[in-house]
């Protein structure tokens, strides 16, 4: 796959709605062309304690940020036309559907694919796991920042060069 858009979500709490941010990157050509990272103010807006853990966000880094909708008309133009490349798709798709619907945003049906299921698919059993961090240092990516979405989102755009 040649173009395409990775994208990574954190989100605040078990809610797939509390997405907290959001890190893009853009290939076309095979090449990483554009990337975009950006805080976002969750709905609902708090912090499970285990989340927190994982990535390091709270209310005092989000209760700033954006809304939603208006971080997807900064992404939505870099995006346009492309299909959507994640790393277990089933969690960021359902985070993007789920917070198009909570902002009545008209969904515009985006062809997702996922890393996780390629590598499961192109190194089977050759890992000892499929995570992100294993799987993009078998494609030769080191990932310095696990769960930052943009970091997140770069490492799975290294991964769907090589195997998808």
């Amino acid at each position: 796959m040649k173009d395409f858009a990775a994208i990574d979500f954190e989100t605040a709490n078990g809610s797939p709605t509390s997405v907290c941010s959001v890190g893009v990157v853009v290939v076309r050509g095979g090449e990483i062309v554009d990337s975009f990272y950006s805080l976002i103010r969750p709905e609902p807006n708090y912090y499970a304690w285990f989340c927190q853990q994982v990535h390091g966000l709270s209310c005092k880094d989000t209760d700033s940020a954006p809304l939603f909708p208006d971080v997807w008309a900064q992404i939505e133009p870099k995006i346009k036309g492309l299909p959507l490349v994640a790393h277990n798709k089933s969690f960021d798709e359902r985070c993007l559907k789920a917070v198009f619907q909570t902002y009545c945003m008209d969904y515009p049906d985006y062809q997702f694919f996922c890393t996780c299921v390629a590598a499961r698919r192109h190194f089977g059993k050759d890992l000892p796991d499929h995570q992100l961090h294993t799987v993009s240092a078998a494609c030769g990516y080191i990932l310095e920042n696990h769960h930052h979405a943009l970091a997140d989102a770069e490492a799975c755009a290294a991964i769907a060069k090589v195997i998808l």
